[in-house]
């Protein structure tokens, strides 16, 4: 069972790989001789794309988007390009992890574009946490419990109790420019990993209850986005409407599921509309989830008397020119059916039972048995005929995954006590950790977990030199081969010949040590894998890196700010040495800095701009010696931390996070 599935889109937060997806409309019916509409030739078209990062500690993160505006660049009133349903549904990101789907296509004035406006429901209740099954240790909830609606509160709320709203204002650093005729996209980014987006407090009149800050001004960005060939499409839901004259489209309402969950799972059918054509080269893999049977079709001429009022599932990819294409298509005369297909992150990998387990958001994990018959695919839209084929069959092949890949199941009854897996779409495999032995042929990640028998350590080359590997964030320009960049700064890409000689001198010979038992800090990493590249055939290679900030264990400030030397001292629990800070205070890559306060049974999460004087001089006069800290930065050869991104807390005892 799924909260309310999110019809935005999930990216890379270490990449801008997502771009439009096209051919969707936003009417409540279509044309049976118009399945690809065209835009009126006076305005553009503009695809609202939401992405986010992943977290480990949560199930469930969920929002009610109510709308997103344009702020035009000659002025004027802002243009509306998304207004969400009522009552408006709730969103969970974590079920978008790296995955992008389309929250809105709307009709935009020609024009150019220099911010965006995204208004959030902030009443009690709106904001849905549900924690993960298996989370870090020294997490402040507990596993798979539902945080209280009076636990949560929501920064920077505005108006009356009962139609409080969070608005979050995006200003663009290049400006966003429609054309008439034209589709352009515009990404909105959730970074659910962003240190200061979801903050524990236990407030020393709280009598021990832990109290939850979400903070959206900051972990909301927006991001340019490239290469339609490579954007992964979540699988969508939907209810047929009609299949076009030429068997080559169908046509479908997109379906949301009901929250809270009923048994079975019933849809609300929405007046989005989609539609997806038939690979006519590779062939659509098509279940027939109510006969148990599966084909390979090139066009939907087989299936055209039945599957109209169907409900479908479908995994997706997008063509350069914006035609959505069936990769495979689940269909059944029951929602429940093609529903219940477990999402979510690997929580478990046995290889001795043949068990996956996945983390869904309810933050319960659900055991999926693997058998000979079992298929492994991962998705790749750039190239058509891999994105259809199966890369490993059977239990052998769970070796190859490891806990925090994102993957799509298929079961092979839905209605059983327990579930079999008959297909597992691995949609993200993702690897973090420590950064270690890097060198010009590869490098290795550690990743320890709450549940140690998840702990892994992973040896990863870089992928040929000659791999296309996207484009440049800024430049556009095509880049090949193994790139990385820092958390905070996606958009200063290291690529070219030196990108694996720099990485190596980024992730080498760290020296910061706390000493006692917290010990050595190294650096971190996180890297999106690829399948069979010409450099690791049949098995996993790194396209990119992104560097971490290290967390920081929880501390306290054993010396203040500097304005002089630019940083402060900490020591942390458990540590027999403290360590230099240092900040960043350059206007564009200053250090991301939050006071959170608590008053008045209040908290407050405010910014504060260091690249200013007069930010530099309220960091001096309120992060003294003993002030509670929480740092994330990279850690440096001479033995200090470059800080990203820093938290000091006022007013109360900030909880255990990780």
């Amino acid at each position: 069972m799924k909260c309310l599935v999110s019809r935005l889109a999930l990216g890379v937060f270490t990449a801008a790989w997502m771009l439009a997806l096209m051919g969707c409309s936003s009417g409540s019916s279509s044309s049976p001789s118009n399945n690809n509409p065209t835009p009126q030739p006076q305005n553009g078209t503009m695809n609202v794309i939401i992405s986010d990062d992943p977290t480990e500690d949560w199930a469930t993160i969920g929002v009610k988007i109510l709308s997103i505006s344009l702020t035009p660049q000659s002025g004027g009133s802002p243009v509306t390009v998304f207004t969400a349903a009522s009552p408006a549904p709730c969103l969970n990101l974590l079920q978008l992890d790296q995955l992008s789907e389309i929250l809105a296509t709307a009709t935009v004035p020609p024009g150019t574009y220099t911010a965006a406006t995204l208004t959030i429901s902030g009443n009690p209740g709106d904001v849905l946490l549900v924690a993960s099954a298996d989370p870090e240790t020294g997490f402040a909830a507990a596993p798979g419990s539902t945080i209280p609606a009076n636990q949560i509160q929501i920064m920077g709320t505005q108006g009356t109790p009962g139609s409080l709203t969070a608005p979050v204002n995006l200003n663009f650093d290049t400006p966003l420019t429609v054309s008439a005729g034209q589709n352009v996209t515009m990404n909105v980014d959730f970074d659910l990993a962003h240190p200061a987006f979801i903050v524990a407090h236990v407030p020393p009149s709280g009598g021990g209850t832990t109290m939850w800050a979400v903070n959206f001004n900051g972990p909301v960005r927006y991001r340019h986005i490239f290469n339609l060939d490579r954007l992964i499409l979540r699988h969508h839901y939907g209810t047929v409407t009609q299949v076009s004259t030429d068997y080559s489209t169908l046509t479908f309402d997109k379906d949301y599921p009901v929250y809270p969950p009923t048994t079975p799972e019933t849809e609300i059918t929405s007046s989005n509309i989609l539609n997806v054509q038939a690979d006519s080269v590779n062939g659509t893999i098509y279940y027939d989830l109510d006969a148990g049977t599966s084909s390979t079709i090139q066009s939907f001429q087989t299936i055209a008397n039945s599957i109209v009022g169907k409900y479908i599932r479908v995994a997706a990819r997008y063509q350069n020119d914006g035609t959505l294409v069936a990769v495979r298509l689940w269909a059944s005369s029951s929602f429940n059916s093609v529903w219940i297909s477990p999402e979510g992150h690997v929580l478990h990998v046995d290889v001795n039972s043949a068990t996956l387990v996945v983390d869904n958001e309810l933050g319960v994990g659900v055991p999926l048995a693997i058998t000979n018959n079992t298929l492994f695919y991962f998705r790749t839209p750039a190239n058509a005929q891999s994105d259809a084929t199966f890369i490993g069959q059977g239990p052998a092949f769970l070796s190859n995954l490891v806990r925090g890949f994102k993957v799509h199941a298929s079961v092979v009854d839905p209605l059983a006590a327990s579930f079999t897996a008959s297909s597992i779409d691995i949609e993200i495999a993702r690897y973090d950790g420590t950064v270690s032995s890097s060198n010009m042929n590869n490098f290795t990640y550690t990743r320890n977990f709450h549940t140690a028998s998840d702990d892994y350590t992973a040896t990863l080359p870089y992928i040929s030199t000659s791999t296309s590997n996207g484009s440049d964030p800024v430049s556009g320009a095509a880049i090949s081969g193994f790139k990385w960049w820092n958390f905070t700064f996606p958009t200063v890409v290291d690529s070219g010949a030196n990108a694996v000689s720099d990485f190596v001198n980024a992730t080498d010979g760290m020296e910061v040590n706390f000493g006692g038992s917290v010990g050595q800090m190294f650096a971190a990493g996180a890297t999106y894998a690829t399948w069979n590249d010409p450099i690791a055939p049949s098995s996993w290679a790194a396209p990119s890196a992104v560097l971490m900030p290290t967390n920081v264990p929880l501390g306290l400030a054993s010396t203040g700010y500097s304005t002089t030397t630019g940083g402060f001292v900490i020591g942390v629990p458990n540590g027999t040495q403290t360590v230099p800070v240092t900040l960043s205070t350059t206007k564009g890559s200053a250090t991301l800095v939050y006071q959170v306060d608590w008053s008045g049974g209040v908290f407050t999460i405010s910014p504060v701009d260091i690249s200013t004087t007069a930010g530099q001089n309220a960091l001096s006069t309120n992060l003294v010696a003993n002030t509670p800290v929480k740092v994330y930065g990279i850690p440096q050869a001479n033995g200090t931390i470059k800080c990203y991104v820093l938290s000091y807390f006022t007013g109360f005892a900030s909880a255990t996070t990780n």
